[in-house]
């Protein structure tokens, strides 16, 4: 049996496929540089919960992180993103011709 090796590619769309990990990163889009507590706030998650989210994304490579004292910020990190949507970019043709011919074959449909 072959051993299944996670690519970036594979963190980052797992990281992205949870909502509360997609909030966060909205919300350093919005508010960059925020501490680990600040950022917590919101999504009504206790710190140990927040953490679990904030190593799966920076396990991604979606963020970092710096300490200034006590005070942990974190920060977007547009690299792995820019990745996902090159990837995506390549299959959007072959979406979009798709979507073309079923939008083709139920207009016949409903001249019939």
């Amino acid at each position: 049996m072959v051993k299944y090796q996670a690519s970036a590619m594979d963190r980052t769309f797992a990281a992205l496929a949870d909502p509360t990990r997609r909030g966060i990163l909205l919300r350093l889009k919005e508010e960059p540089g925020l501490s680990v507590s600040e950022l917590a706030r919101p999504f009504s998650l206790k710190l140990p919960g927040m953490m679990k989210h904030l190593d799966v994304l920076s396990d991604a490579g979606l963020i970092t992180r710096s300490k200034a004292g006590r005070t942990v910020s974190v920060h977007l990190s547009v690299g792995p993103m820019r990745e996902a949507m090159a990837w995506l970019k390549r299959y959007e043709r072959l979406w979009t011709v798709s979507l073309d011919r079923l939008v083709t074959l139920v207009e016949e449909d409903g001249e019939r």
